[in-house]
Order: structure tokens, then sequence, then C-alpha cells
């Protein structure tokens, strides 16, 4: 196109030539205009088809040539006169150029700076120039045709196998540049061949596409979701974790399993299963990821319908607990099996018990003892996690109501909180409501949180906070040190108390730079006014170095484990037998 325009005004040095495309949606493009000023080509981009819209417009809409020889007056470019002669052009001869279809691919226009009609040798020669742009669109529609028939599957419209291989071989490649991982999965319709029977054929089809176009909502732009044939899919993701990738099979089958409706009016309900490959772990080529997603995908059809597996039985076993830890969950809220421990916090310069912090403990039948750190992420995941805050603060400040009626008094309770619970929740109003439940004082809670949420500029949680600092219950700043180096949060929100991570503790006494670490986080806390809660404390020389260091408060083995409510009674006692009041 770029080449028949300039030999045309090479022939008549007094014309501008031009080339649009026509796409089906009704709007043009510029294709050629090696003499038009890029700005006008630029403001006539995606502009619409119509019954007056310019000369080019107006062909493509006619399907017929459209001659304008004074812009200035005719009726056409009402809505482009002003962009016309803005540029100097003052006539405009433009002719339709037809696909193989039948319908108008291209316009091919003659502009002129005066007013003037078309002369005789320029209609010749757009004569031919019509042909040869016609030929080219026809060649041009004859090697997308055969691209997608290389390319894509015919039936969704998707990749197919040839272009998943090649999109699969560059992820790979970039995986391996970066030293990232990426995923291939492999999606199989459970029972798809009884679907067929039921509506036939045409209506499989139906159904794969509609399968095709929910699933495709699921995905990234920069991921490939191919059909490799019959009702098996494909998806190869970049740039992806071995948790994405699972979470990512999880969306594809809730796509898969919502109701489907199909124009015959049949209602299908239907489920998938998904085997995981991860590269470059799991091979460096397609036809290796592709088989070893095979393997977990026949893992997972033999496990029940809408089951996922990873190739790597290790990976498949993480699955596996975690699906186990969520049920087992689950089952604790249901039954109201969690514990909560406590561990005593101790002012350092004289022993003095000054407070409790309540530690959650989950013990299932099945799986046994578990540690926060292999709950409470899986929690938080499977969106449970609020309701297990709820229950260990409620039962925080019903055990200490009640050893206040035991006569133990002076003491607070500090207890962690996760982020989505005062992002999402009243907490402010939760409290308030188990304050007066229980006939405790605000300053008797202390809530810890996690310096992710601080930095995550929430604004209901930023009101919370506030809230919660108002009624006088105060807030602590959990793990401080191990994950942000910005302070400024410190002071824009309410923190009281500062906890120094373990992680800061444990090598206090061999490793001369963690030390300075430790000191200087003591500083910042003495600096802005804030007590510093040393954790994990375990030796007598971490004690005394914190000592030295001014650290006022501690908590950790070294005073004591977390226990339950009751050994935390007697251990308190054992301290100091005069500590219970009269109830």
């Amino acid at each position: 196109m770029e080449f028949l325009c300039s030999q045309v005004e090479l022939l008549a040095p007094n014309v501008i030539c031009t080339v649009l495309a026509v796409r089906e949606e009704g709007h043009v493009e510029p294709l050629a205009a090696p003499s038009m000023p890029p700005e006008f080509s630029s403001a006539i981009r995606g502009a619409p088809i119509g019954p007056k819209a310019g000369s080019c417009g107006t062909a493509a809409w006619r399907g017929e040539p459209v001659e304008v020889s004074d812009i200035s007056s005719d009726p056409l470019w009402d809505d482009y006169r002003a962009l016309a002669q803005s540029f100097g052009l003052a006539a405009c001869w433009s002719t339709p150029v037809f696909t193989s279809e039948g319908r108008v691919g291209a316009t091919f226009a003659l502009y002129y700076r005066e007013p003037r009609p078309v002369l005789p040798v320029h209609r010749a020669m757009v004569e031919s120039c019509v042909q040869l742009c016609q030929i080219a669109l026809r060649h041009d529609e004859h090697e997308r045709r055969i691209e997608r028939l290389a390319y894509y599957d015919s039936t969704t419209g998707l990749p197919n196998r040839s272009l998943l291989a090649d999109r699969a071989h560059q992820a790979v490649q970039m995986a391996l540049h970066r030293g990232n991982t990426g995923a291939l999965l492999l999606l199989n319709l459970d029972r798809f061949r009884s679907v067929n029977e039921t509506v036939g054929y045409s209506g499989g089809d139906a159904l794969l596409k509609e399968l095709a176009r929910r699933m495709l909502a699921q995905v990234r732009p920069t991921d490939t979701l191919a059909r490799l044939g019959g009702d098996e899919f494909a998806l190869v993701l970049p740039d992806c974790s071995p948790i994405e990738a699972q979470q990512c099979a999880a969306r594809l089958q809730q796509a898969v399993q919502a109701p489907i409706t199909l124009p015959q009016g049949e209602r299908l309900d239907l489920s998938a299963g998904v085997g995981i490959s991860m590269f470059p772990s799991d091979g460096e080529d397609f036809e290796s990821l592709l088989g070893r997603a095979e393997l977990a995908l026949m893992d997972a059809k033999r496990s029940g319908p809408a089951n996922t597996r990873y190739f790597y039985s290790a990976m498949n076993e993480a699955l596996d607990m975690r699906l186990r830890i969520e049920a087992g969950l689950r089952r604790a809220l249901q039954e109201q099996s969690f514990e909560l421990h406590y561990q005593p916090k101790l002012r350092l310069r004289d022993s003095a018990l000054y407070g409790v912090e309540a530690l959650l403990r989950w013990t299932d039948p099945e799986l046994g003892p578990m540690a926060p750190d292999r709950f409470v992420p899986v929690a938080e995941e499977a969106g449970l996690i609020n309701a297990v805050d709820r229950w260990a603060l409620s039962a925080a400040c019903a055990q200490l109501a009640a050893w206040r009626a035991q006569g133990l008094t002076g003491l607070s309770m500090a207890i962690n909180i996760s982020p989505p619970l005062i992002r999402q929740e009243n907490v402010a109003g939760l409290i308030d409501g188990l304050l007066q439940r229980h006939g405790l004082e605000a300053g008797d809670l202390t809530l810890e949180l996690t310096e992710r949420l601080m930095l995550e500029d929430d604004e209901h949680a930023r009101e919370q906070m506030h809230r919660l600092d108002a009624m006088g219950v105060q807030l602590s700043l959990d793990d401080f040190g191990t994950g942000y180096s910005s302070l400024s949060y410190l002071r824009r929100l309410p923190v009281r108390e500062l906890k120094l991570d373990r992680s800061f503790v444990n090598d206090l006494e061999h490793d001369a730079d963690n030390r300075s670490l430790a000191i200087a986080i003591l500083s910042i806390g003495k600096s802005l006014g804030l007590p510093v809660v040393a954790e994990g404390v375990e030796t007598e020389g971490q004690r005394r170095i914190l000592l030295d260091a001014g650290c006022p408060f501690a908590q950790g083995w070294l005073f004591a484990r977390a226990m339950p409510a009751h050994e935390l009674a007697a251990w308190i006692d054992a301290q100091d037998p005069q500590s219970r009041t009269q109830a």
C-alpha cells in the first residue's frame, strides 16, 4: 500500500494518496499515507464509517466511489471539515476496495490542496491501483486464514496445540533467563462424553465455546489458554508460583462449574479436573511439561471429579495437607475446639509480671498438634481467619474476667489479631461489646498488629485503630523490624508498644550485627516514647544484654513458656503467693 501511494504521488505530484483499512467493527484505520501529516492520520484513526463521514467513511458506508470537489461546502465533510482544512486539504475522491467476501475492506483516496474535480488520468491510475489493492487484501485474507487454520481451534477460536507449544517454549526460555517459575495447566471436563450423547455434537460445540469464553475471563493477558482437542484445554502461565497456579486452577474450575444453559434450553452442571506441571523444575520443553501435567491430571481424575493435582508428589502432599487443615479448621470453629495458652510478660529490671500474651493453640483429632505458622496462613487463604480471631478475642476476655473473679488482679491481656479482621470488620465495636460483657476496662487489653497492616494504608483499618486508641485499648506492633524500613507510620498511627522480634534476640550473644540492630530498635522505641517488649528470650546472656541496652520488658522461655490458663494461675502463685486479692 505504501508503495502504491508513493508511485501515484510520483506520477501526480499535486496529489496526496492514502489507503484506509475498514475494520469489520465499522471504523477506519490508516494503512498507508506517505505524504499525509501523521497528525491527520492519528486524528481519523478509529473514526466510524457512515452516511456523512467525509469521502472515505462515506465510500465505505455506501460501497461506491465518493467524489467531493470542494470540502469547504460539501455536507459529507461537515464533521471533518475543520480537520481537513487545518491540513490544507480542499478536495477528495475515495474509492472502496472490496474483499473476497464482498465487504469493503479498504478505501483508496486522492486528496487535492485546491477545489477541483478528478482528472481522467487520475481516474485511470486509481482504477489500476484499486485492483492491486484488492489483490493485496485478498492475499492478506488468505494468509490470515492459513494462520487461523494452523494455529487456532476452529470451534472455540482459542490457540491450538501448535501455538500453545510455541508460547510454552517462549515462557520456559524467559523463566530460565529470569530465574523465575511458570506453570502448565491441563484441564479436562468430567463426563463430557455423556454431555455429547445428551445434547448432540452441535450442543457440545456450543458448550465448548461458552466454556472457552468463561475461562478466558479468568486468565491474565500474558497467559495462553488453548484447546488441545475434544474436552481438553491447556493453559500456560508465565511468571507463576505453585500457589498461584493452584489458585488459577480453582478459578477455572469455578467457571466450569457454574450452570450452563445451551441455546436449545438444556441446563448443564459440569466439573473439571486439573493437572499442573511447573517449569523449569518439571521440564524445559513443552512435551515434557505436557506429559507430566497429564500424569498429574490422571491422578486428579482418580481422586474423583473437580480435583487438582501437581506433578510433584511433594506438591500433591502439600495441597492435600492444606485441604485437610482447612477442613479441620472448619470443624474446630464449629466445635469451638481451639485453645488459648498464655505467656507471661515481665519487667526486666525486677522480673515483675505486668501482663500476659494469649497465644492460639489447636490440636486436630486427625492431624495432631498444629503450629500457628501452619494453620493461620490456611485460615487466611480460606477466609476463616476472622472467625478464628473473633473466637480468640472472646475467649481471652472471658479468661481475663475469670482470673479477676479468682482474685488475680493487675494483669493485662495481649492478643494478636490478623490484618483481614481489622480491614474488614468493626473491631472497635466488637471489643467494646466484649469489654462490657465481661466487666473489663479498655486498658486491660492490648491488640498486637503486624507491620504489614501498618504499611497497607487501608482507610477502614486506620479508622478502626484510631477508634480503639480513643477507647483506651493499647495497640502493639508485633515482630517490629522484620518487614519494612519506613517508620513514618509510627508517627501517623496510634501505636503504643513495640515488640522486638525473636529473630533479633536469637543471636544477641554471638552476632555483633544482630546486637547492633536490636539496640537500634530499642533506641527507636525510647526516642518515640514507646516501650519495647523483647520476644523469645531464652538465655541469661540475652536477658543481660537486653537489660544493659535499656529494654524494659521481655517474654520467653527463660521466664516461662506459654501455658494453659490453670497452669498460669499456679505459676503466678508460685512466683508471688501474695499476688491474689480477695475476690
